[in-house]
């Protein structure tokens, strides 16, 4: 009788088992593109969305506003994201990836509002991934701004930004890391992506400010193995997205910006074959590649690893990149477009002219903080004339205008030529004067453009 009862249980759970199985695969088919299908990635990445319940444009945020020096639309973020929305609904591409710092800084409001856009987003057919950045967990800097007052806001842990942002990603994962908030997703058959948390916030409250340096731990290493193992076996490709850089994309600014385990990260990456990555945090556009000195087992794209760095959609030129994934002809291609604000503003009928023109505005605003960067640090000397500060703050404003855009090539003869540059050849040592010559120095290639040809 015993065992009559243990037979039974045995083919119930059997027929319970097989059950789950088909309902699980079933979801997974139409969930997912099919294998051979090509897929459109927008790639967006440093948001900084600040909800508009925390800021009414009174004399705290002005003056908040004045004072960053990064180039940030804080004023016009929700504008852009709308407007970034509007592009989007337009080009209908499959997938949106977001490469961190959602927020300006972790405010618990901003998170559960940006949400809220991207819920619209989904709504429009396009799947959302996404990662954190630096900025968006347990930040003490979280503020909202209220008429002449700034004051502290709540902001969030690991635990709450995995269930806010659980349908951009995490609910349809089909691994997740146990030390960070990595996971796998598989939003095609045989196109998988890698989304690894890379930031370091669990001391941030006890520190006082977020951490800005990114790492991949051990645990996380091997857990990337078994991930590339398991899209092996099914005939995935990889993409991996991360906040923190792989590599340098500056010769003087990198620390805090390129993973501070770079050396480790890298090995793995080339032992295991995995080539494109897609990183944010530096804001600036800037493709980097390496070739690895032992090959390992990096068989596309001339072997070499390539680290596509969109810039911020929150400061100038506000554009995020397009990659295009072909399984036909074995290639990826990355470009950019530029955020089309004014076509939203027009569609909108709104009369704000800084919106209306926005491209313009916002050249003009980021190159002038750019200027009085230069300026400021060279009146102190005592050295310049009036004349020749304006032409040496020129060439700094056109300088990182350029940069930022991915466009440090153009005009760069004319640069070297000017007489801007020639003073600032034989200025003191500065942080300001490496900056430029670094900008310079920078690798002779299209950081708006990148093709990529596949051996498999």
């Amino acid at each position: 009788m015993r065992a009559k009862k243990g037979l039974f249980v045995g083919i119930v759970l059997i027929l319970i088992l097989g059950f789950i199985g088909m309902f699980l695969r079933d979801q997974k088919l139409s969930t997912q593109l099919k294998a051979g299908e090509e897929i459109t990635f927008f790639v967006a990445s440093d948001i900084h969305y600040l909800a508009n319940s925390l800021k009414d444009r009174g004399d705290a945020f002005k003056k908040y506003v004045s004072l960053a020096d990064d180039g940030r639309e804080l004023e016009y973020i929700d504008e852009i994201m709308k407007a970034f929305t509007y592009d989007i609904e337009k080009k209908k591409p499959d997938i949106l990836l977001i490469s961190g710092d959602l927020t300006n800084n972790g405010e618990k409001e901003s998170h559960l509002e940006l949400k809220r856009l991207l819920d619209k987003i989904e709504d429009l057919g396009t799947s959302v991934y996404v990662i954190p950045g630096n900025h968006d967990i347990l930040n003490p800097w979280a503020i909202g701004f209220k008429q002449d007052q700034r004051y502290e806001t709540e902001t969030i842990d690991a635990k709450e930004f995995k269930k806010i942002y659980k349908n951009f990603g995490y609910k349809e994962a089909i691994s997740w890391d146990k030390t960070t908030l990595s996971y796998l997703a598989t939003p095609s058959e045989d196109m998988w992506l890698l989304m690894l948390d890379t930031n370091q916030y669990k001391d941030n409250m006890k520190k006082g400010s977020p951490v800005a340096d990114g790492v991949i731990g051990p645990k996380t290493l091997n857990w990337i193995k078994k991930c590339n193992d398991l899209a092996k076996k099914n005939g995935a490709q990889i993409i991996t997205v991360m906040h923190h850089n792989l590599l340098d994309h500056n010769e003087i600014i990198h620390e805090g910006y390129t993973l501070d385990n770079q050396e480790e990260s890298l090995a793995v990456f080339e032992e295991e074959g995995l080539n494109v990555f897609l990183s944010g945090h530096i804001h600036i556009q800037d493709i980097s590649s390496y070739r690895p000195v032992n090959k390992g087992k990096i068989t596309q794209g001339n072997n070499l690893i390539y680290d596509i760095v969109t810039s911020s959609l929150n400061v100038y030129p506000q554009q995020y990149g397009i990659l295009q994934y072909s399984p036909t002809k074995n290639t990826y291609d990355y470009s950019t477009s530029w955020v089309d604000v004014e076509g939203w503003s027009t569609q909108e009928g709104l009369l704000d002219e800084n919106i209306n023109h926005f491209r313009e505005y916002s050249a003009k605003s980021f190159g002038k903080e750019a200027y009085y960067m230069a300026y400021l640090a060279l009146i102190g000397l005592n050295r310049y004339t009036k004349e020749e500060l304006d032409i040496m703050s020129r060439t700094m404003e056109i300088l990182n205008v350029r940069y930022f855009s991915g466009k440090d090539q153009e005009g760069e003869e004319e640069i070297l030529k000017s007489k801007g540059f020639a003073l600032w050849q034989s200025a003191p040592d500065s942080f300001v004067k490496k900056y430029i010559i670094s900008i310079l120095k920078d690798q002779n290639t299209d950081d708006n453009s990148l093709h990529i040809e596949m051996d498999f």
